[in-house]
């Protein structure tokens, strides 16, 4: 167990809980959850011999969720934190694929981003803060998305 990870993830997610905005939130929130369900479906033995599928499942629903806040968000860090849980996700695959990659190799591909990942949404809380100051305001989602489209007016013409 190392209680260096852990400390810091407390400590991320409580100044992204205390200081970020809603899309700091949810990605602290589900990084955090994401780290406590790997440790449930760990295989308790031959850990990293053979592909931690349950792992894998962990860390797919992570990536996917911080895709998602990524297409979402008016920010640019989920797009970092989704390309570091894809990193891992890939080290799930080449396992999967290439039987012969060395199990050390895998556990570094799995744990390295841990540590980047969590600084990633501290700098995101730390950026939506320093926005707050100076502009008073910071909008957390896009505009792009298909909710913000105005309907259409009746009768499909143009709007005036």
């Amino acid at each position: 167990m190392n209680y260096y990870f852990f400390g810091l993830l407390l400590i991320c997610s409580a100044y992204a809980f205390v200081a970020g905005g809603t899309p700091e939130r949810i990605g602290a929130g589900t990084y955090a959850l994401s780290v406590e369900a790997t440790h449930f479906v760990l295989a308790s033995h031959g850990r990293w011999m053979h592909v931690e599928y349950g792992e894998f499942t962990v860390d797919a629903l992570t990536f996917l969720i911080f895709v998602v806040l990524a297409l979402r968000a008016n920010r640019f860090w989920p797009i970092w934190v989704s390309a570091l849980l894809g990193l891992g996700v890939l080290g799930h695959l080449a396992r999967w694929a290439g039987r012969d990659v060395v199990w050390y190799a895998y556990v570094v591909v799995l744990t390295i981003w841990s540590y980047p990942i969590l600084v990633i949404i501290a700098l995101g809380t730390f950026n939506h803060q320093r926005r707050l100051k100076q502009f008073g305001s910071d909008r957390s989602w896009s505009r792009s998305s298909i909710r913000s489209v105005p309907p259409s007016p009746p009768g499909g013409g143009p709007t005036a």
